[in-house]
């Protein structure tokens, strides 16, 4: 936990590294999977994200069943394993369409439109479960989505496809944490997101590779004809599949040490740094348009945080 002394913050140096170690498997897992299904040509997203749900399936067993790292959190009943497959369902397919958008847009126009995930979690709490916020709470989504219809008339590398996918996997991703808010929200109920994840990882597994095999029947065996060619495939899928699970390891250690709002506002400045490296890395065009709405994105969900953490006080 941060320390103050003398009025002056003092950060230990475990949160820093906590902190760096979340950015850097965010942003690392991001191009690298850029990297594959766009600049490399390995343009299988569904057997990629069963490739992520196997090794996170397996560490999850590992660092919570095995080493006792994080403490294991039993499932108590049948409803609540019930719930858990939901989540995992839904939890699929936004992975599955993240993965998919990054064959066709820059990781850049990628990060805007995830940015507009508290617009459709605001949206799927107030239909699912009729939650409503302060009406200026609202009011700062305006500029989070106008931030993106600035961005996509003035993206350079738009693409409808992609921006339509992404856009859903977004939606499932704030749909996701509001059916898990209200799912697993009694008291006896509650699951860390590591346990979650030990639970939902194995669940995710069954449902991609009959996806696999139905969308991507071959995948296997042109994956062992490039591995003859070039067995670094093998790595790549390794790294970006550990990558996945450290995201969420990560994420968790980051909540852990300081809190799920400082996670928020550290989770902003990610998504900013990563458009930043991608276009240094991946060179993609972008405009003073295309980052002006950007920015305007960034600002509402920064102006949304702290609306809702004021109003939520009162």
């Amino acid at each position: 936990m941060m320390m103050t002394m003398n009025n002056i913050v003092i950060i230990p140096w475990s949160t820093i590294g906590v902190v760096i170690a979340w950015y850097s498997s965010n942003i690392g897992v991001l191009l690298l999977n850029k990297y594959l299904l766009s600049n490399y040509g390995f343009r299988f997203p569904v057997f990629l994200t069963t490739c992520h749900m196997m090794v996170c399936s397996l560490f999850s067993y590992v660092i919570v069943s095995v080493t006792d790292a994080v403490p294991l959190q039993r499932v108590r009943s049948r409803s609540q394993f019930g719930r858990i497959v939901a989540l995992g369902v839904v939890f699929c397919f936004s992975v599955v369409c993240g993965n998919v958008s990054l064959r066709y847009i820059p990781v850049s126009f990628n990060q805007a439109i995830g940015a507009t995930t508290p617009f459709f979690t605001a949206v799927f709490a107030y239909a699912v479960s009729a939650k409503r916020e302060a009406w200026v709470t609202y009011a700062t989504l305006l500029p989070v989505v106008a931030g993106v219809v600035v961005a996509s008339g003035g993206e350079p590398s738009f693409h409808l496809f992609g921006f339509v996918i992404c856009v859903s996997s977004t939606a499932a991703r704030a749909f996701k944490s509001v059916l898990q808010d209200i799912l697993l929200s009694s008291e006896g109920e509650k699951l860390n997101s590591m346990n979650l994840l030990l639970y939902m990882a194995p669940i995710a597994v069954m449902v991609l590779l009959p996806a696999t095999l139905l969308m991507e029947g071959n995948v296997i065996q042109i994956t062992m004809d490039l591995a003859r060619k070039d067995i670094r495939i093998f790595w790549y899928l390794l790294l970006s599949s550990s990558l996945a699970y450290f995201v969420n390891l990560t994420n968790f250690l980051v909540t852990k040490h300081t809190s799920a709002l400082t996670l928020q506002v550290l989770g902003n400045a990610k998504g900013a740094v990563a458009v930043v490296v991608s276009i240094l890395i991946f060179k993609n065009p972008i405009s003073m348009i295309g980052m002006l709405g950007y920015a305007l994105t960034v600002i509402g969900v920064i102006l949304y945080s702290e609306t809702k953490k004021r109003y939520s006080k009162n």
